[in-house]
């Protein structure tokens, strides 16, 4: 056991993410662990729809682009003892890690890479159902038996106690497939302390630590609300998150990376893509409502005050189905008349999709030109065809007669750009016990060693509760945007969308908090008007979080919204105009 802080280090948020980053982290400052995280529910149904001419091609995916990244860094990993930790092996982690073998054998250097099986249930679904799992969707209730379609994919969430008995056995890379994202972080700080599976504070201040630095350049400003008032933010770097044996942790950054490291970066991420106040993994419950944050100055945040309670029997399962073909087509109008240009082309749109073939058709414009416009541009906006159908050939159809409206239809036509149909792929959130996986640590050598259930579980019987905060008074008032006085960020969690708003001022935090009821959100937010948002609150984060059930359909790969997964809910919430009390904005 080590009596110091780990250091833990991301360098990759999602795939794609920026490809340097591992070669910065390796020239930065030291750390004891480096931790990429590459797969999104949104990544894992894009590699499903690759797939959907031949599933059994699913097994083969893994992402060959860590493997480019690692590899000019085998000789400094062995040399300098840092370990490795990804969920990088997607659909095939033992591929991967083979792959993997391959590499470190011909640098002829001594690494030790194991992987961790256990999370694919594809193959074991209808033993699974037929046992009584029924695999409910978690948001509609829905038996997975009854949608009527052949799954692509189905992997639980596993824990990081895998991850931590392959670091205990000597792995110096441990590759994952899926795994929480917080199980990156909370194994090998398990393994680096070794924590008792019971010691709940500590593993949430893990999963806490985990849970920030998961998304990479998030945590140092990357996508923050407020970047206009963080220095050298051309390139965000990468956050490191140190955690002591206690759970509680310190969030910083390389010294020489741009961006920054504040209560703020850090709040962001604490209410990024939750359901409420419950963070619930397959190792412990984070209370996230518990949280304090310190700035300790110098792009030093302090994690502390956990509190953590046994996980639930359960963990999730992300199912993937198709759900046939979507396409987008982008065109443009310039000038004057504009309402009437965009009428007369969403009747044409109409009228080629009235078909019985198509089952959705969304046509919806974007900006406004400018008066007097001082060059084509600023005279132009966009108009967005987006069409969802069983089979490619009606949105292929679309395609071809939407540009032969190129004489028939506004002034200016300029036709349309779009890479063509594309598979639609739904995400079925459901639960499995835990004690039902099969979840084992594979070692070089083809030994593996099982991975137990948890031995103590809570039943989850639903998120907090909190009453609707009650008017205060606000004297004279400005009508500003509420960006002016808060900050905000947002994602999917499946087919909801979630937005956390907050303010760093103690001062605004009574106003903003009575504010945003339900009721207050729903009349900023007019396309949930009409559906059950959930709302928490986070007092000592000032923060108020809601969930918007069903805005993203059934996951970002399937719905026709622009933004589709959610991820700038949160600036057009800042953007709508409240009325706040003078006082406040003089002090902001």
């Amino acid at each position: 056991m080590h009596t110091d802080p780990i250091r833990i280090a991301n360098f990759s948020g999602y795939l794609g993410d920026r490809f340097t980053a591992l070669d910065e982290v390796m020239a930065g400052d030291p750390v004891d662990v480096l931790v990429g995280d590459y797969l999104a529910e949104i990544t894992m149904a894009g590699v499903s729809a690759g797939f959907t001419a031949d599933p059994k091609a699913l097994g083969d995916f893994y992402a060959k682009y860590f493997l480019d990244q690692l590899r000019p860094h085998l000789g400094a990993l062995s040399e300098r003892g840092i370990k490795v930790v990804v969920n990088a092996g997607a659909f095939n982690p033992a591929g991967l890690a083979d792959a993997l073998r391959a590499d470190v054998d011909a640098a002829g250097v001594a690494l030790s890479v194991a992987h961790i099986e256990g999370d694919d249930v594809l193959s074991r679904l209808d033993d699974l159902r037929d046992a009584g799992h029924r695999f409910e969707h978690l948001d509609t209730g829905e038996p997975l038996l009854d949608s009527g379609e052949q799954p692509l994919a189905a992997n639980a969430y596993l824990g990081g106690w895998g991850i931590a008995a392959a670091l205990e056995a000597g792995a110096d890379i441990v590759i994952c497939g899926r795994v929480t994202d917080a199980s990156l972080v909370l194994g090998p700080a398990a393994w680096w302390h070794c924590w008792a599976w019971d010691n709940w504070n500590a593993l949430a201040g893990a999963v806490a630590a985990g849970h920030v630095i998961e998304c990479g350049a998030q945590a140092v400003g990357g996508n923050f609300s407020g970047f206009t008032r963080l220095p050298r933010y051309r390139k965000p770097g990468f956050p490191i998150a140190e955690i002591r044996s206690d759970g509680t942790s310190v969030i910083t950054k390389r010294s020489a990376d741009e961006g920054a490291v504040t209560i703020d970066t850090v709040t962001a991420q604490l209410v990024y893509e939750i359901q409420g106040p419950r963070y619930l993994n397959p190792d412990v419950t984070l209370h996230i409502d518990s949280i304090e944050l310190d700035d300790l100055g110098s792009d030093r945040v302090r994690i502390h005050s956990v509190i953590g309670s046994p996980p639930p029997p359960t963990t999730k399962v992300s199912v993937f189905t198709p759900g046939g073909y979507r396409i987008a087509i982008n065109t443009y109008l310039t000038g004057i008349d504009i309402d009437a240009k965009f009428d007369l082309l969403t009747a044409q749109i109409e009228d080629l999709t009235s078909g019985s073939e198509f089952e959705e058709v969304a046509v919806s414009r974007f900006g406004s030109p400018d008066v007097d416009p001082a060059d084509q541009n600023a005279g132009t906006i966009c108009a967005r065809i987006a069409a969802a159908a069983a089979t490619r050939e009606p949105l292929f159809q679309l395609q071809r007669d939407f540009n032969a409206l190129g004489l028939s239809s506004i002034p200016g036509f300029m036709g349309g750009d779009s890479s063509g149909p594309k598979p639609r792929i739904e995400y079925w959130p459901g639960l499995l016990p835990q004690e039902e996986l099969r979840h084992r640590v594979v070692f070089a050598n083809g030994d593996s060693k099982p991975v137990d259930a948890p031995a103590t579980t809570e039943e989850f019987g639903g998120q907090p509760t909190h009453p609707e905060p009650q008017a205060v008074a606000i004297g004279d008032t400005a009508r500003v945007p509420l960006g002016r006085i808060a900050y905000a960020r947002s994602g999917d969690k499946g087919g909801n969308s979630n937005v956390g708003v907050w303010t760093p001022d103690p001062d605004i935090w009574p106003f903003l908090r009575a504010l945003l009821s339900t009721e207050g959100l729903k009349r900023l937010l007019r396309e949930v008007a009409d559906t059950p948002v959930v709302r928490h609150e986070f007092p000592h984060l000032r923060a108020v979080h809601f969930v918007l059930p069903e805005l993203l359909g059934r996951g970002g790969s399937s719905n026709l919204r622009l933004d589709s997964i959610g991820k700038a809910v949160s600036e057009y919430l800042r953007a709508r105009l409240v009325d706040v009390p003078i006082e406040l904005l003089e002090r902001r």
